[in-house]
């Protein structure tokens, strides 16, 4: 069992980035604890000081991906006045993590889902948590009048995220060639306004 976790002497976070590096591009299944550690500039052995294993790294990752990505949505969406600028800002503020790192963001949005059966807690947690704030800014719309009250609100949610996912994970998988954040504001507009040219 390792012990506390300090990040006093900032080995945690040292480990936790180069197995982030090592996982993105070796792949998780292929990666190893030796070459994390080497990639870390400590010994094996330290390795378990702060984590038990390659599984707990990234869990670990996960967690604090997904924990800091929604304290930055929190802090920002006092910003917001309205509904849409709330999922502006949501959306935008997706693109806009991924694209500044790229390594994580093909660990977070590949790795993760290859590694699907061991990470099945962190997906779920992080998935509700924005399925959640989706639902908060759909259902604040429909009180404004922003957002139609006949649509089902699971299906929003699970189209919005599916939605920013996949343009995500196209970007990672290109290479990160071209400017991701400049999708966000087209994206939302689909959103809102749909494909239809007029009155169905």
């Amino acid at each position: 069992m390792p012990v506390a976790k300090s990040k006093a002497n900032g080995k945690h976070e040292t480990i936790l980035a180069a197995a982030v590096r090592v996982f993105a591009e070796e792949g998780y299944f292929r990666s190893t604890v030796s070459q994390i550690a080497r990639e870390a500039g400590v010994a094996d052995g330290t390795i378990y000081l702060y984590f038990q294993n390659k599984e707990d790294i990234l869990a670990t990752f996960v967690r604090q991906h997904s924990l800091q990505f929604f304290e930055a949505f929190s802090e920002r969406v006092k910003e917001a006045k309205t509904a849409v600028e709330k999922l502006r800002l949501l959306v935008n503020l997706h693109f806009t993590v991924a694209q500044r790192d790229r390594w994580k963001a093909l660990v977070y949005q590949v790795e993760m889902r290859r590694s699907s059966r061991l990470m099945r807690k962190e997906i779920k947690d992080a998935l509700k948590a924005y399925h959640d704030v989706v639902g908060q800014i759909v259902e604040e719309g429909q009180q404004e009048g922003s957002i139609r009250h006949d649509v089902q609100l699971g299906l929003v949610k699970r189209m919005i995220f599916a939605s920013v996912d996949e343009v995500i994970t196209t970007w990672v998988l290109a290479g990160g060639k071209y400017d991701l954040a400049a999708l966000a504001d087209p994206l939302v507009d689909l959103f809102l306004k749909g494909i239809s040219s007029g009155p169905a």
